[in-house]
Order: C-alpha cells, then structure tokens, then sequence
C-alpha cells in the first residue's frame, strides 16, 4: 500500500474517531476518569488499608498495656508539637477538604497525609477517643491533588478529583463503597449534590474499597438479626429514634466546636492544649476504671447489637470524644459517632419495643447522619452494613435525624446550599462556621 493511501486512510480514521466523540462526549469523558479513578483508587486503598492495619496494631498493643494511657499528655504534646511548627497548613483538616472544593487555589500539601496519619495512631495508641474517618479523608485528599498538575486537570475537574478522592477515603476504610461515593458527593454542599462528578467518585470508591480488601485490611461486621414487617407503629418508633438521634447530633456538633474554642481561648500556646486534655482524658479513664470509652470503641459497638448496654454509655462516650478532638488530638469523629449511635439506640430500647440490633443500627447511622448532613450516604451505609431488610427504618431515622439537627454539623465549613427549612433562606449559600452560634 502506497504512503498517500495509509496517510488518507488514517485521515479517514481519525476524522471518525473526532466525529464519533464529538457526538458521544460522554464516552471520553467515561475512559478518562475510569483511568484517572483507577489510578487514584488504587493508591487510597493501598493508603487505607496500611492505616487501617496500623490502627489495629496501635490499639491491640495499647489494650495489652495499660500503662501507655498514663502518657497519652506526652503523645499529645508531640502531636501539638508537630502542627504547630510543621504543619499548620495541614491542620484545617476535612474543612480544608471542602474550602478547596469550593474554592480550588493552591495543591492541598502532601504533608496533610503523614502528619494525620501519625497524629491519629499516636492518639489511638496513648488512649485518646477518635476515630478513623477523618484521617482517610485528609490522606485520600492529599494524596489525590498531588496529581492534579500530572493530569493536568482545570479547576472544575481539580474539584471532581478531590471529591473522588474523599469517597474513596471513606468508602475504603469503612468497607462501604457505596455509602462513599454518596458521601462525597453529599458532605460538602448541604442539600444539594454535584451529579457531574458521580462516575468518578462511585469508581473511586469501587475500586479503592477492593483495593483495601486485596490488602486483607479487616473491616467490623455488624448483624440486624430481626426486622419487624412494615406497619404503622415501627414507622412511628423509627421517628422518635431519628428525633433522639437528631438531638443528640446538633448537640455533639455544638459541644466539640465550642470545647475547642474553650481551649483556644484558655490556653495560648496550642501545643499546651492537647496535653492539658490528655490529662484529662487519662485521669477520667483511671478514675471510672475501664478503657471502653476510648480508641475506637468497636468491641462496645458489636455489643450494643447483641445485649441491652448501661443507657448512658453513649454521654460518657461523647464527653470523652469532644475533649479529644477539641484539645487537638487526630482522627475523626465518625466512629465515635457509631459509638454514641448505637448505645444511643441501644439505650432507646428501654422504653420503645423494637428489636435492641434494629434500634442500635437505626443510632448507629442516624447520628451520623444529624452530625455531618448526609442522609442519603448514611441510608446507604445501614444497607451496605446490616442489609437491605432495615432500610425503610434506618432511612426514617436518618432523614429526621438529619432535619431536626438543624444548621449545625461536625464540619464548619460546609456550604449551605438548601436550607433544611424555609424560615432559614437567609442561610443559602452561607457556611456553618458563618452563622451565630
């Protein structure tokens, strides 16, 4: 074949390949970000599942020797030590996740990932209350905008990147890729969701989600072994539990923002502040005699399905958890919220007849979902965790939960972007942090 028929025939060729994306943007828009979520997916889940395994160990060890908790000040000094001289620019945490989500400038610093990573297993292995969340957001969101130069993404995508990144954060290490992907989408605009970047985020945490498993990373089993059959009075129940769970929410969410401003406004030198309240934390846990209200709290959580728990596990637990974090400890307040949910409901089976693992599986969610704005993710994650038989429940805990939590949330920068209320319009497009107290 002659060279001008191979030069006109991939003329030819590549006029058809112009013509065809051009009349179905979608499938480049599809293979471009299938390519760019694999990338980033495999990279979070491996970064997931690494934290995932150190935090196992963190806590198995602390378990094993008691002691450590006497030096949990020690570990918070460090801790306090290390943002304050070398990474103050990573200390907004998840607010900056979503400042630069709704505001892209400068490359999230890489430095977030280590500096969060080793603040929340030195937390966990002294004896503080957080959890996990937070740190699989901030590494997903560091690790992510680092490759927005390579990729040479814009601003709107730079944008779709982070929130992928975000619900492969999340959906990896709770083992909920789903629930992920709605999270990212969800968490950062209250009431409203950002459908353009719903392909990458569900890829992203797809595959970051097996990923995590590959690793053989273990995830927590949850088990709602009795669902009652849909009638009346069980709706009526599942409203007063999202009601309960609800108040409790926007009351967590109010208590650690203005703990921490207490701490600010009483104690100069941030280093200071997580010291002075792992003193705190460690002489509450030698004074009540049991370690159940710190770390994680799963062994407590399996339990709130199984037995009827002391009704007021779920104050201690919030009590410790919002000294932790608003002193300056790391993690995130997600799984302690599962805590204080699940003992919540399981406290609520004292007086509502409903089975205590539904009740305990309805608080596990609901609370979350008042704390962060996130009813869908949160619905989601019930089915994903416990199956499909308590959805309409979970659901209707979730969704009063979410609107009797009002205007407030564990992230301050979160935007408004529907009111949950149309007495509040003057609240559109404004942040949490933004409105009075």
């Amino acid at each position: 074949m002659s060279k001008y028929k191979q030069s006109t025939i991939r003329r030819k060729i590549n006029l058809s390949t112009r013509l065809f994306f051009r009349k179905y943007p979608a499938i480049s828009y599809i293979i471009r970000w299938f390519f760019i979520s694999l990338f980033i997916g495999a990279c979070i889940g491996s970064a997931s599942a690494g934290f995932l395994i150190s935090l196992d160990w963190a806590t198995d060890f602390r378990e094993n020797h008691l002691w450590l908790i006497a030096l949990l000040p020690v570990g918070g000094l460090l801790i306090g030590l290390l943002y304050h001289y070398l990474g103050k620019d990573a200390e907004q945490g998840n607010n900056l996740l979503i400042d630069t989500i709704h505001q892209p400038k400068r490359i999230i610093p890489f430095r977030m990932a280590p500096f969060v990573y080793i603040g929340t297993i030195a937390t966990h292995f002294f004896g503080g209350s957080a959890g996990r969340e937070g740190t699989a957001l901030q590494m997903a969101g560091a690790i992510a905008d680092q490759f927005s130069k390579p990729f040479r993404l814009s601003s709107p995508d730079r944008v779709i990147l982070i929130i992928a990144a975000i619900a492969g954060g999340f959906g990896s290490v709770f083992g909920t890729p789903l629930a992920g992907a709605i999270f990212g989408l969800e968490f950062f605009l209250l009431g409203r969701i950002r459908y353009n970047a719903i392909f990458p985020a569900f890829m992203t945490a797809i595959i970051a989600d097996l990923v995590t498993r590959l690793w053989q990373a273990q995830h927590t089993h949850y088990h709602i072994d009795v669902v009652p059959d849909i009638s009346l009075l069980p709706v009526v129940y599942a409203v007063i539990v999202g009601v309960f769970c609800g108040l409790c929410a926007a009351t967590f969410s109010k208590m650690v923002h203005k703990a921490g401003r207490i701490f600010k406004s009483t104690i100069a030198y941030p280093p200071l502040r997580p010291f002075v309240g792992g003193i705190l934390v460690a002489s509450a846990v030698w004074a009540i005699g049991t370690t159940k209200y710190i770390g994680l709290g799963i062994p407590t959580i399996v339990d709130s399905f199984e037995q009827q728990l002391p009704a007021y596990d779920f104050a201690v637990k919030m009590i410790f958890t919002i000294v932790t974090l608003s002193a300056g400890f790391k993690g995130g307040e997600v799984t302690p919220l599962f805590f204080i949910g699940a003992t919540l409901g399981n406290a609520l089976a004292y007086f509502i007849p409903l089975p205590v693992d539904l009740l305990a599986g309805m608080g596990f969610v609901a609370v979350f979902a008042g704390a962060t704005n996130t009813p869908l993710a949160c619905s989601i994650m019930a089915i994903e965790l416990f199956g499909a038989d308590c959805g309409m429940y979970v659901a209707i805990a979730c969704i009063v939960s979410y609107l009797l939590s009002g205007h407030s949330s564990i992230y301050r920068s979160q935007l408004i972007g529907e009111p949950k209320n149309r007495r509040f319009w003057h609240h559109e497009g404004k942040r949490i942090n933004d409105l009075p107290s």
